[in-house]
């Protein structure tokens, strides 16, 4: 009993203590305003809501500038290559100007052997957001080199695939009830940070015969490459690498009557470069 009466007292004391301490404290400053917590300004703030009558609004220099319109110009091969059956140069090049939710996309592709332009395509697309990684890409596409012009409406995707390969899909309705299928996809393997290996395909498949640009309906061509390249910086990268081009059907067919080669693999070596 005695040592329960002893803790009572001691607490007691305690309590006693603080609330003396606290009234001093008060006390002692009788003209210190106590904080508060929200409320009205004191009479001498030097504004009613502390603002000193400066306004919210942009500082300049501080704006995030997140959907500023940007541009690029990727010349991903801009190569020579030596194949069993002929040589020249070919080229796979593309821009882009916009923020990130619309852009004018430009493509082209085509090669020229033989001292004539072959198979070119080029694209103008307008490129909308589809998801995280994906982007749609509506426009036309235009064909020349090898017999007629060729026009065409353009519907496709592009985008990152899982596992980060790249892969660029496209549909395409022509006049006279013509239709095509196009896919693409790279992989970048870096073996250092400078040392990459990029092994790419492509492959194109058309829905009815033209005899005139020696296109036959069904799989037309599909091509394998591998290139060793060396980022001398990022936007410079030499390279050197080894291709397949395989016809296949009736393209092959009309190839062979052409006397060009069904199967031509070829040594390659240009530059990637970027602006």
């Amino acid at each position: 009993m005695n040592a329960n009466w002893c803790n009572r007292m001691r607490i007691a004391m305690l309590c006693a203590a603080f609330v003396a301490t606290s009234v001093c404290a008060q006390g002692a400053m009788p003209g210190m305003p106590m904080p508060m917590q929200g409320g009205v300004a004191p009479p001498d703030a030097r504004s009613p809501d502390y603002s000193d009558g400066v306004d919210a609004g942009a500082m300049a220099g501080m704006d995030m500038l997140d959907d500023k319109a940007l541009g690029m110009l990727l010349l991903d091969r801009l190569e020579y290559f030596d194949g069993r059956d002929a040589n020249g140069v070919a080229l796979e090049a593309q821009a882009w100007y916009g923020n990130d939710a619309n852009k004018l996309w430009l493509k082209a592709e085509g090669e020229r052997s033989d001292g004539r332009l072959q198979n070119v395509r080029t694209e103008a697309l307008w490129d909308r957001p589809l998801a995280a990684y994906w982007d749609t890409q509506l426009g036309v596409r235009n064909d020349f080199g090898v017999g007629p012009d060729r026009t065409w409406a353009a519907f496709g995707v592009h985008g990152l695939a899982p596992y980060w390969f790249e892969v660029d899909a496209a549909f395409y309705i022509g006049q006279a009830g013509r239709t095509a299928l196009r896919f693409e996809s790279t992989y970048e393997l870096r073996w250092t940070q400078r040392v990459i290996l990029e092994p790419r395909f492509e492959t194109n498949f058309y829905g009815r015969n033209d005899p005139r640009r020696r296109i036959g309906s069904g799989l037309s061509d599909a091509a394998l490459g591998l290139r060793l390249r060396y980022e001398f910086t990022r936007q410079f990268a030499p390279y050197v690498g080894v291709e397949w081009e395989r016809r296949f059907g009736r393209t092959a067919d009309l190839a062979r009557s052409a006397g060009e080669a069904v199967f031509d693999p070829r040594l390659v070596a240009g530059f990637r470069i970027w602006f």
